[in-house]
């Protein structure tokens, strides 16, 4: 099982000029996995949360492309943490096994997931106390 001791920041190459800016991220680089499915979660409301659960197999990472938001990280054996994404060249690694619940949205908020694996609801954890026993 993977530990909340692995879900860390990460930072991605910028490039810029008068231009503008641009950020890469790219697979088995930048992430550490193959980026299989890609979606963006926008227009929550401040008092909104998102997730509320875990993955027996995805991992993912979340990128705060515009606006900013929260992100809460617990392990089902007490241990929790609260990440701030709010810079577009940062993000966080989240490994499976892990809750995890994104709120306090900004309006302007456009949150980013890369995710390691294809959609297969059956495995999501959407119970908390299922996920407790699980890794336990």
């Amino acid at each position: 099982m993977h530990e909340i001791s692995q879900v860390r920041m990460l930072e991605f190459p910028q490039r810029g000029d008068e231009r503008g800016h641009l950020v890469i991220v790219e697979g088995m680089q930048d992430v550490p996995f193959e980026i299989k499915r890609i979606f963006y979660i926008y227009g929550s409301d401040a008092d909104v949360v998102r997730g509320q659960h875990a993955n027996r197999r995805t991992q993912f990472v979340l990128i705060n492309v515009a606006g900013q938001s929260k992100v809460k990280v617990k392990d089902g054996k007490g241990n929790e943490a609260i990440f701030s994404l709010n810079r577009p060249h940062t993000g966080i690694y989240l490994p499976r096994m892990v809750w995890k619940d994104m709120y306090d949205f900004s309006p302007d908020s456009v949150l980013l997931v890369l995710a390691s694996e294809h959609y297969d609801p059956a495995e999501y954890i959407r119970d908390y106390d299922v996920f407790v026993k699980e890794v336990n």
